[in-house]
C-alpha cells in the first residue's frame, strides 16, 4: 500500500469524525411509528429480497426490521434492482441497542480495527483514544450514531439474480480498509460504476447512503436529514422494540457510550506485543 492510500484513508476518517460531532448536536423528534418484520412482508407483498440465515459473524442476532414508512420504498428499491438483473440481499436492518453494544465491544470489531489503524500508522501501537476515535466511524459507540438501533438504516449487498454471484462494488461486508469509503478511489471503474448504480436506485426512494460505508443506506434519521442538508429534525431515534408485543421506546440516554475510551485502553493492554 502506497502513501497516497494512507493520505487518503486519513482524510476519510477525520471527516467522518467531524460528521459525528455535527449528529451529536443534530436533534431528533421521534415519531413513534412502528416496526416492521421485512422477510414476512416481502414474502406477503412477492418482493424478492434475500435475508442471510444465521446470526451474522456467527455471533450477533439480526432483526430485519424497518420502519413502517419506509418498507414500501425499500420494495420499489428491490423491484427497481429486479428489473436490472439485481437481487438485493439485506444484511442487516434494525439492531437492537444491546447487540450494537455486543458489537461495538467485540473482538472482530477491536481488532479489525487495530490492524487498520496500525496500518494507517505505519505500524505504530495507537492509543486508547485515538482508536476509539477510529472506531467511531466505523461503529457507532453512542446511540445517537447509530441508527440502525433507530429502525431506519439498511446495510445491502448486491447479488447477480440470475448467478446468486455478489455484483462487484469493490470490496466485502463489512470491511474496514481503504475501500469502504462510498468514493474510495482505490476501486475498479466497475466497482465504482456499480456503487453509483446502487446509490441511485436507492436515492429514487429517498435513501441515502452513508459517505463511509458502500454497503449502508438510510432514511429520515439525524443521518439523513444531515446529509441531505434538509434542516428538520430526524424522524427516527433510538428505541427499544418488543417483536412480540410491538411495544417500542424511545432510548433516554442517546449519548450514552457504548464504548468508552478505559474499555479501548484495557483491551489494547492485552493486545499489545510483549517486549
Amino acid at each position: 500500500m502506497n502513501r497516497s492510500e494512507r493520505d487518503y484513508w486519513r482524510e476519510c476518517m477525520e471527516t467522518a469524525w467531524s460528521l459525528m460531532q455535527r449528529l451529536l448536536a443534530y436533534p431528533v423528534e421521534e415519531c413513534g411509528e412502528s416496526l416492521t418484520m421485512l422477510p414476512e412482508r416481502a414474502r406477503e407483498c412477492g418482493i424478492r429480497l434475500e435475508f442471510p440465515a444465521g446470526k451474522k459473524r456467527g455471533k450477533f442476532e439480526r432483526t430485519f426490521a424497518l420502519r413502517e414508512s419506509l418498507v414500501a420504498p425499500l420494495f420499489r428499491v428491490a423491484e427497481r434492482a429486479t428489473a436490472r438483473g439485481w437481487l438485493l440481499r439485506i444484511e442487516d436492518a434494525y439492531r437492537p441497542l444491546a447487540v450494537q453494544e455486543q458489537g461495538a465491544t467485540s473482538e472482530f470489531v477491536l481488532s479489525t480495527a487495530l490492524a487498520q489503524v496500525r496500518w494507517e500508522l505505519a505500524g505504530a501501537w495507537p492509543t486508547a483514544e485515538f482508536l476509539h476515535r477510529r472506531l467511531a466511524c466505523w461503529t457507532a459507540i453512542v446511540p445517537k450514531f447509530a441508527n440502525h438501533t433507530s429502525g431506519s438504516a439498511l446495510d445491502v449487498t448486491v447479488l447477480d439474480a440470475a448467478t446468486g454471484r455478489e455484483v462487484d462494488r469493490g470490496g466485502v461486508y463489512p470491511e474496514f480498509t481503504v475501500r469502504t469509503p462510498m468514493d474510495s478511489p482505490f476501486v475498479s471503474e466497475t466497482a465504482r460504476r456499480n456503487r453509483e448504480r446502487a446509490n441511485e436506485l436507492f436515492a429514487a426512494e429517498g435513501f441515502l447512503p452513508y459517505p463511509f460505508e458502500f454497503w449502508h443506506y438510510s432514511w429520515g434519521d439525524a443521518d439523513a436529514q444531515l446529509a441531505a442538508g434538509s434542516g428538520m429534525p430526524g424522524r427516527f431515534g433510538p428505541v427499544h422494540w418488543d417483536r412480540d408485543s410491538g411495544e417500542m421506546t424511545p432510548e433516554k440516554d442517546v449519548l450514552r457510550p457504548l464504548l468508552t475510551v478505559a474499555q479501548v485502553g484495557n483491551w489494547l493492554e492485552q493486545k499489545r506485543p510483549a517486549g
